[in-house]
């Protein structure tokens, strides 16, 4: 079997020992050091191939750049937390947010390709009340909208077709640039996003949000 190593604050690969014949080989593993008190701290792996095969990456923390690592990423498990993954380092690229569970292949993220390159864990409090302040225009100019609620469509319900700066009071929200949920993803939490560059967006195409929750 291969056994990978578990050695705080590094990476290490796995190193091999021998198996019966016969026996399938098994994939690669490349870890960081997971604490005995997971459950409070969160737990992802990346996994090269679909379906959870091949090379894997586990992480308990934010990661600023595991590409050398993992140059792609077909399938995800979240065993615990909730996570932003990004498509490049630095956290930068594309955004998807991901609560507990499984994902076998990259389309269940709603990604749009397979390079993954960092990751941020969302750190809930308790007795959060969902409310944040979208304005018409940048620097918090034009008309503005309270939201506590998700919201299916922006064009349907206010007859907005782009958002150019938020303020969220309380919460952590995630914006899409279609309707219905679907299309890039950004996740906003507590602060003032003057400009849709500050939350990761080249334009100001919003057309609905929801509230994330634990």
């Amino acid at each position: 079997m291969w056994e990978s190593g578990h050695i705080k604050g590094t990476c290490s690969k796995a190193s091999a020992t021998s198996r019966p014949q016969g026996e399938a080989s098994p994939s690669l593993i490349i870890t960081k050091a997971i604490p005995h008190n997971i459950s409070k701290m969160g737990r992802i792996v990346f996994y090269e191939d679909k379906n959870f095969q091949g090379r894997r990456y586990e992480c308990d923390s934010d990661c600023s750049d595991f590409h050398t690592y993992l140059s792609r990423c077909n399938s995800i498990r979240v065993e615990s937390g909730a996570w932003v993954v990004y498509e490049r380092p630095n956290y930068m690229g594309y955004q998807y947010v991901l609560s507990r569970g499984e994902y076998p292949e990259y389309q269940r993220w709603m990604g749009l390709n397979d390079h993954l390159s960092s990751c941020k864990m969302i750190h809930f409090t308790s007795g959060t009340q969902y409310k944040m302040q979208l304005y018409e225009k940048a620097d918090f100019g034009g008309q503005a909208l309270e939201a506590t609620e998700d919201c299916p469509s922006l064009l349907e319900k206010f007859r907005w077709r782009e958002v150019n700066s938020c303020k969220v009071y309380d919460g952590w929200w995630v914006f899409y640039e279609h309707s219905n949920y679907r299309g890039r993803q950004y996740f906003l939490e507590k602060g003032e996003y003057r400009k849709p560059g500050d939350w990761g967006a080249a334009s100001p195409a919003v057309q609905s949000f929801r509230r994330f929750t634990e």
